[in-house]
């Protein structure tokens, strides 16, 4: 007797709401979750209560951001991630050595012009890119890309 192969319909999935869903701009509420996030990490930078999670968090922005421009979206944002590039890299030996991140108030003006950028490339496009974006970024960080000079 030969092997069937047995096609399973997945039932509790509706393909044209998935669809409708990946071809429309992200929920508020998701939106408004990842604002508050980018948002405290860069309070915490000026304030100088800073920790490794906050030194992540705008990392990640970085990195989507210098993606996002390399797919078209926003190219504008690169000197500004190049500047934020070379602040963090000299936070990261100042916490090597020291044990705090110390920032001054021009690089604090730096973090936010790359916030108000990254959130006008992610409010621009739909949901479906911006998670391509997500997924193309995580498999720079993963391969190890020279482009991606800041990790955490």
């Amino acid at each position: 007797m030969r092997k069937r192969c047995i096609r399973r319909h997945w039932a509790h999935m509706d393909p044209i709401a998935l669809a409708i869903a990946g071809a429309t701009v992200a929920s508020q509420v998701d939106m408004e979750k990842l604002r508050l996030r980018d948002l405290t990490a860069i309070d915490n930078f000026s304030t100088g209560r800073a920790t490794l999670n906050d030194f992540r968090d705008v990392c990640d922005i970085v990195n989507l951001a210098e993606t996002m421009a390399g797919m078209g979206i926003g190219p504008e944002v690169l000197p500004v991630c190049q500047a934020v590039e070379q602040t963090l890299l000299v936070l990261k030996d100042e916490f090597e050595v020291r044990g705090c991140m110390p920032i001054w108030p021009d690089e604090t003006r730096t973090l936010r012009d790359l916030y108000e950028y990254h959130d006008l490339q992610r409010s621009s496009i739909d949901r479906s890119t911006y998670e391509r974006a997500i997924a193309k970024t995580r498999n720079r960080i993963r391969s190890a890309h020279p482009g991606v000079k800041v990790l955490a």
